[in-house]
């Protein structure tokens, strides 16, 4: 393209952090630049300073303790680093928009959805309440949400994850901006609705001319996305290029690196004449709707509506489908986490009607292990005290000696350095942290691990490391697992059974082989052809 048509020009960008008195160098003199209408990729894994790169664009680092030691981001002739609040204030959100990856966090949890939305619209283009709920109503329809009407007074809680997304990109199109950053759009987010994240992205693009910056460890999104791609790797830009040449034929170790991992291998062998750990009949979990001034019940939600599964030592049971299909529900009420109807049995014991106090002493061998491990892990406790937790309560004979020893062998069982248990999660990476998760639900000795969406938020090679280790440690410890997920490559890495739901009910259930070659259901095709092709073409996913 010719240099008319750069809308944004980085030169020798770097970014370092001030720790404790002493430079740390996150970026170090990266250049990049953005063409009208295209979309760029920074790719990379965490760490390797792409997202602190795109923040710098819009100066929402952590000022004054980030500094710009060197570098230069012209957008439209103007150096951003040399702009004053007030003229970023003016380009934020109006000229140059960001959608972040972890909505929950981004999103004001005392807002309603309509007043989130409506503010930008007020902000910049001065619109009054009764317009501005008419562009939101807009914004809301073009983005998928259904019934818009109904979800202006929502708040962020009650939405599903695909749904609060959704709601970030209508924020961030809300004044057709020149530019768009997307920093993991979809990392979040099942297959069927990050393709049609996607594409809209791709239909908005077109429709306004806007640029897109996109920050991504998925090269399956790269490949269908991007027009040109920047490698990143500890700060510094190690291959850039045309994406078609980047894929077709890598030059750098660490991008033919990222182009290998993805979880591989099978799950470990299964035998149906182990012992049922965890059995279900017909759960129900209906939450109810209330209305009007009484609070009377007029109707209910169904989490999840007649389910019944059957796990096994030793194996994977995968529950996927959509967000808000109720997979999460189903994975807390088999650990009666949340109320629920119908019969729930532990090795042979029904537990469903057991109180919080006749529960305690099962929670030892039912464990779990969530989706964000840094949102999971308290920040103000060490390593050692978030492990030795659970101990504490359900090993109080054991004394401290006996506790740090343990602590200490979980943690070489995920293989993680000992030493550094009187460290903070902060100060670990993603993958490190999810690994401290793991431990901390293994320290207990458990015969059934509930795992919801444990490597969605990590690099590609990431997860494969932790589907690694959680094979081993499955085979190692005779576990059952309950593995809850939207990405169908690790479920097919791990699981020996597969429930494939849908608005609380089973569309598909058997062996994970049958579901992978041989999918019955139109909703199980969608979901495999979403994961595996990236192709949008189905219209049967519904929009949560």
């Amino acid at each position: 393209m010719a240099s008319t048509d750069t809308l944004l020009n980085a030169r020798k960008l770097s970014v370092a952090f001030n720790l404790g008195g002493q430079q740390s160098l996150a970026v170090d003199q990266v250049s990049f630049t953005i063409h009208k209408g295209e979309t760029v990729a920074l790719v990379g894994e965490s760490g390797s300073g792409k997202t602190v790169s795109a923040l710098s664009i819009m100066r929402l680092l952590n000022y004054p303790a980030a500094s710009h030691p060197t570098g230069e981001i012209f957008f439209r002739g103007k150096n951003l680093l040399a702009a004053s609040e007030d003229e970023m204030r003016q380009i934020r959100g109006d000229q140059i928009s960001i959608i972040f990856q972890e909505p929950m966090t981004s999103l004001n949890p005392l807002h309603s959805i309509e007043k989130q939305v409506g503010e930008i619209l007020r902000v910049h283009r001065g619109m009054n309440d009764q317009d501005a709920r008419v562009r939101v109503l807009e914004l809301l329809h073009k983005v998928g949400i259904r019934e818009p009407e109904k979800r202006l007074g929502a708040f962020p809680h009650q939405l599903s994850g695909g749904q609060r997304q959704r709601v970030m990109i209508a924020m961030a199109l809300a004044n057709e901006p020149d530019l768009l950053i997307a920093d993991e759009p979809t990392t979040a987010l099942d297959v069927t609705i990050q393709a049609q994240i996607l594409e809209l992205l791709k239909d908005l693009q077109r429709e306004m001319g806007m640029a897109m910056l996109l920050i991504t460890h998925d090269l399956g999104i790269v490949r269908k996305m991007a027009e040109r791609v920047y490698v990143m790797k500890s700060g510094k830009v190690v291959e850039q290029g045309e994406t078609a040449g980047i894929f077709g034929s890598p030059q750098h170790a660490y991008t033919q690196h990222l182009m290998a991992a993805e979880p591989k291998g099978a799950p470990p062998s299964t035998d149906n004449s182990r012992p049922v750990v965890i059995e279900t009949d017909n759960l129900k979990v209906w939450f109810p709707i209330r209305k009007g001034l009484l609070r009377r019940t007029v109707d209910h939600v169904k989490a999840v509506d007649g389910l019944s599964l059957k796990l096994r030592a030793g194996q994977t049971l995968g529950v996927v489908g959509e967000s808000g299909s109720g997979k999460t529900t189903l994975g807390l009420a088999v650990l009666r986490l949340v109320s629920s109807h119908g019969a729930i049995a532990y090795v042979g014991n029904r537990i469903d009607g057991l109180d919080s106090r006749a529960m305690r002493p099962l929670r030892r061998e039912m464990q779990v292990v969530f989706q964000d491990p840094y949102g999971s892990l308290s920040p103000r406790l060490s390593v050692a005290e978030i492990i030795e937790e659970g101990l504490l309560i359900q090993r109080p004979e054991m004394d401290y000696d006996q506790r740090r020893s343990r602590v200490a062998a979980a943690l070489r069982e995920v293989g993680l350095d000992p030493a550094a248990m009187d460290r903070y999660p902060h100060e670990f990476s993603g993958g490190q942290r999810q690994r401290i998760a793991i431990a901390r639900a293994m320290v207990l000795e458990p015969k059934f691990v509930m795992l919801d969406e444990p490597t969605s938020a990590l690099d590609m090679s990431v997860q494969a490391q932790i589907v690694d280790l959680l094979r081993e440690i499955q085979v190692k410890r005779d576990l059952a697992y309950l593995f809850i997920s939207h990405d169908l490559k690790v479920v097919r890495a791990l699981c020996n059974y597969v429930i494939v739901m849908k608005n609380g009910k089973s569309v598909e259930e058997g062996a994970a082989a049958d579901i992978f070659d041989r999918p019955k259901d139109d909703y199980t095709r969608a979901l495999l052809a979403a994961a595996f092709d990236l192709k949008v073409a189905h219209r049967t996913a519904t929009a949560t």
